[in-house]
């Protein structure tokens, strides 16, 4: 099976060229043929940006600046829109990182306790008989990416058609998909499942699958329902958390992860940067191919720090408090500074982490950036309600 991920270098400079080259297709072009799933290897509509734009080798706001000076606001709605939810999700969660942690409960809970494990190993191995969906199964697992429309269709035949637990077939997507974030998969699964937006669900069907695929797939059997799912109520929002700021003069340790691989555009120069530490710690990463993509990431992200800072930059493998702070000592400050970390695996590791620095002496500060403070206060309902604001949003970024 062609892997459309293997054209992906892991490098800013491969990311900002797929932009360059993608943005002139960006408008219309985009708009009629986004939802059309051609197959693997074959030329679509779609720019195949996700990944970068996912570890932040290039951020939401340069993609959608290039896209807005290419083609206006009104060519470039639909792609803007699109990058979006991505930034949408992850402000959603952020105001209510409840659902995340109900999400990890439900899905060990299920893992321990469904009872028809040989359903679900069909369905993650694509043995169900499903046209599309077993052909959808492998190219997951093979190439670690699923056009989006196919990734709608794959969630609705596996909990409404196969009738699987829906955090089973999240974790199956967390594990494989190379640009799974925490926000995204987990709520496009419960807004599939109609626990998202309550009530509101989406059915996959014969006919949606066989024109958006071009006749490649026409499954039968599938569920002609979809009954949402339900669960306790989810509570209000908070408020977006203030996290603990850099100190202005003080000498500090750049700490990079792969929430973030694009410090340079996120710092102030008020904080002098003595020396940086990029890490790839495999435990807060799902899938081997997910691990393998930010490993050769964070080695170029190295060397743009060390160019940008001009500070000695160190690779880890492992995010620990000991490795912090013994990389804080060594480089003589009392002082961490790392991009904000999103609700999420690596948000709890550093949660975890701060207090043991702090009792060593060192304090672990995050930046948000500004786009993220910008739009995630208004993620506080549905899509289309945070979409009315969009204009307005990036105006006030200066970019309309």
């Amino acid at each position: 099976m062609p892997d459309p991920n293997s054209c992906l270098v892991p490098t800013r400079s491969a990311a900002l060229d797929r932009l360059a080259r993608f943005a002139p297709l960006a408008g219309r072009q985009y708009a009629a043929g986004r939802n059309t799933d051609p197959g693997p290897g074959e030329p679509g509509a779609v720019s195949r940006l996700s990944p970068y734009v996912r570890y932040r080798l290039i951020t939401e706001r340069e993609t959608v600046a290039t896209v807005l000076a290419e083609h206006g606001p009104s060519g470039a709605e639909k792609y803007v829109q699109e990058v979006l939810w991505r930034t949408y999700w992850k402000g959603w969660l952020e105001l209510r990182p409840a659902v995340w942690s109900r999400f990890l409960e439900e899905r060990d809970r299920q893992i321990g306790r469904f009872a028809d494990a040989r359903a679900i190993a069909a369905a993650e191995n694509g043995a169900t008989g499903i046209d599309g969906f077993d052909d959808w199964a492998r190219e997951l697992v093979a190439t670690g990416y699923l056009h989006n429309h196919a990734r709608m269709w794959f969630a609705s035949i596996w909990i409404f058609t196969l009738r699987l637990p829906w955090a089973l077939g999240a974790g199956f997507f967390l594990r494989h998909l190379l640009d799974a974030d925490a926000a995204s998969n987990t709520l496009s699964w419960r807004w599939v499942a109609g626990l998202q937006t309550a009530g509101k669900t989406y059915l996959a069907t014969t006919e949606n699958i066989a024109r958006y695929t071009n006749g490649r797939f026409a499954p039968v059997g599938l569920a002609q329902e979809a009954v949402a799912l339900t669960e306790p109520p989810v509570g209000p929002e908070r408020s977006l958390p203030a996290p603990v700021a850099p100190v202005p003069g003080e000498r500090s340790l750049l700490l990079v992860t792969h929430e973030d691989l694009h410090p340079e555009s996120v710092l102030s120069d008020e904080v002098p940067i003595k020396a940086a530490i990029v890490t790839a710690d495999a435990d807060l990463l799902w899938g081997d191919k997910a691990r393998a993509f930010v490993a050769s990431a964070a080695e170029d992200t190295a060397a743009r720090v060390t160019a940008r800072f001009s500070c000695p930059t160190k690779i880890s493998d492992r995010l620990d408090a000991a490795t912090l702070a013994a990389a804080a000592h060594a480089a003589g400050v009392r002082q961490i500074v790392t991009p904000y970390a999103p609700v999420g695996p690596l948000a709890d590791r550093l949660a975890d982490i701060a207090p043991i620095l702090a009792r060593e002496g060192v304090v672990l500060a995050q930046t948000r950036r500004q786009w993220d403070a910008q739009f995630w206060p208004h993620a506080q309902k549905g899509f289309f309600a945070f979409r009315k604001r969009i204009p307005d949003l990036l105006r006030e970024e200066g970019l309309s």
